[in-house]
């Protein structure tokens, strides 16, 4: 994150690039674009008609203009009653115009920034964290609604105010025009000076609230944790010192914009003065003189707002490119999986052909090294070996979460990456050790394996995972909430949870990873048996720590350090004075 904010701070001004990316933006507005051509045209018209104010509020006042054309009213009165409310006909549908292309068009960026987010590959995740993806999705998405909405419409709106009132000037009086001009450049270039800063730092408020927001999507999620250690202020202040920052950064940032928009009121009212000076000297009648100094206050109005609608531009920019880092990061080639083509139905056989691997993030440290195996269909083959051996990485590699550096993995005979990869995937399926439930019912999670399952086959599928015991006990059955990740379930209750999805998914490969290592006796046995009926059948690979749980497995594999040292049956390798009966020795003599 530090980097991020170093990263932020070195930003420069708005340049065409930046200005290019977040046009990209308009893409998602295209399908609307007959009603936001129209908005615009509300717009041009609302703009155009403010423009007419200054001149008949002149007229007003003049002497020759009070011919009465209805009663207590002339001509300049009915026309600016008429103008009023002609433009706040068009301001109001141009509001709401603008609102509904601008709902439409970011719920349709939300889904595809989520759609797309969700099919990036493992390496993308590694290197982010939930809680400022999540930021991504709803701070960043929030500040373009924004722009959408009031900024790019105040920016049309003043620069038509500003370039209309000039011209309007120069006819009225060139000499006292250029007069009024004059102050212009000095607040330009402050414009430039300040939106400098005021783009730093709003951009690096944003990375620090991102910031903030990981902290409470990390506590939230790992709240057992927060209060097993008792680290609540612990938690409370490193997110205190987070959004402090973030304030910290914002109010420096304030002080900038607070001075801008001094200068620039300054400036305005110098200039307001020394333009009604100059008109007197001039000579210029006092109906002419009242709309040349509002129509000089409606253009000195709108360079001052400018700066606002900059420092917005800046933010959305910012967002923007956040958005555009997601969306060009390269996505998984995944297909919607509703049958399978016979000739990428897996028959259950595995072979890794001399596969090593290291981490995207880590090239500097070899998990897999020369690794070569064999699995047939049906087979139930263990792998054990001591942490970091590289046990749990094979099913990474298995599932294409990675791929390998070199080697090639062959799924009867076929080279894994010639299977597409949703395919591929659906004919697998895991029971890790650690089992994420989502914050729904039960049956919702039963049916994640199968989401067009019946309710009979879901209680089918719970029976065989020994889980319809437990479940029927609920009130509410296969509808009761387990909570977030499942929290009002025990762990034994979770795995049998997860089992039952598998069973629902009829995997043609089954892959326990440590499934039942952090269960108590009773509730292991009720896995295990679950498990076992759940392997019959189908190519199984079982990762275990626990080596009483693999005795009967068809083949034991035992790495350690990134390479195969043993490879047979438990009998087997409990003859021979290798690492697989040091681990075995030391289990069973505690």
């Amino acid at each position: 994150m530090q980097n991020d904010t170093t990263a932020a701070t070195q930003q420069p001004p708005i340049k065409l690039a930046s200005l290019k990316k977040t046009f990209r933006l308009f893409r998602y507005v295209k399908p609307y674009w007959a009603q936001f051509a129209l908005g615009l045209l509300f717009l041009l018209v609302s703009s155009l008609a403010g423009l007419a104010l200054p001149k008949l509020l002149g007229n007003l006042v003049d002497p020759k203009s009070s011919e009465q054309l209805f009663k207590g009213m002339n001509l300049a009165g009915v026309l600016l009653v008429a103008v009023l409310v002609g433009q706040s006909v068009f301001s109001f549908f141009r509001i709401i115009l603008f609102v509904n292309v601008t709902e439409r068009t970011l719920a349709t960026l939300r889904q595809t920034v989520y759609s797309h987010l969700i099919k990036l590959p493992m390496k993308f995740f590694l290197e982010r964290r939930v809680g400022e993806l999540s930021s991504r999705i709803s701070s960043d998405i929030s500040l373009l609604q924004e722009t959408f909405t009031t900024t790019l419409a105040e920016f049309i709106r003043q620069m038509i105010i500003i370039i209309g009132g000039v011209v309007i000037l120069l006819i009225t009086s060139p000499g006292l025009t250029a007069f009024m001009l004059a102050t212009l450049p000095a607040m330009m270039v402050a414009a430039v000076f300040f939106g400098k800063f005021i783009r730093r730092f709003s951009k690096q408020v944003q990375e620090q609230v991102a910031a903030a927001n990981t902290v409470v999507e990390e506590t939230l999620q790992g709240i057992l944790n927060v209060k097993a250690f008792a680290n609540e202020f612990f938690e409370i202040a490193r997110y205190r010192k987070r959004t402090n920052e973030a304030a910290r950064t914002g109010m420096k940032g304030g002080k900038y914009r607070g001075a801008f928009s001094s200068f620039i009121i300054l400036g305005i009212f110098g200039a307001l003065v020394a333009v009604i000076w100059r008109g007197v000297a001039m000579g210029m009648p006092t109906s002419a003189l009242l709309s040349f100094v509002l129509y000089s206050l409606f253009i000195g109005g709108s360079v001052a707002g400018l700066a606002e609608v900059y420092t917005n531009l800046q933010k959305s920019i910012g967002a923007t490119e956040h958005l555009l880092e997601i969306l060009d990061e390269p996505a998984e080639d995944i297909t919607p999986v509703t049958t399978i083509a016979p000739e990428n139905q897996l028959d259950g056989q595995i072979s890794f052909r001399d596969i090593s691997f290291h981490y995207p993030s880590r090239p500097d440290l070899t998990i897999m090294d020369s690794v070569s195996f064999d699995v047939y269909a049906d087979q139930k083959v263990a792998l054990v070996g001591p942490s970091g051996a590289g046990k749990s990485t094979i099913v990474s590699l298995l599932l294409r979460l990675y791929d390998p550096v070199s080697g090639h993995i062959l799924f009867d005979g076929k080279d894994s990456k010639s299977f597409p990869l949703s395919e591929l995937r659906s004919q697998m399926a895991v029971v890790p050790q650690d089992v994420f439930l989502f914050g729904d019912t039960i049956a919702e999670n039963i049916a994640y394996g199968k989401p067009d399952a019946t309710v009979a086959e879901m209680e089918a599928a719970a029976r065989q995972a020994n889980a319809w015991e437990f479940i029927q006990r609920f009130p509410l059955g296969l509808d009761t909430v387990v909570g977030e990740r499942g929290i009002q379930l025990s762990g034994g209750q979770r795995q049998r949870i997860a089992i039952a999805r598998a069973v629902l998914k009829n995997p043609r490969i089954l892959i326990l990873d440590e499934a039942t290592s952090a269960l108590d006796s009773e509730s292991e046995k009720l896995v295990q048996d679950a498990l076992d009926k759940l392997m019959e059948g189908r190519t199984s690979l079982v990762i275990a720590h626990r080596l009483a749980t693999v005795r009967q497995a068809d083949k034991i594999i035992v790495l350690d350090k990134g390479r195969i040292v043993e490879e047979g049956t438990h009998n087997e390798l409990i003859g021979l004075d290798g690492l697989y009966r040091t681990l075995s020795d030391m289990q069973f003599a505690s």
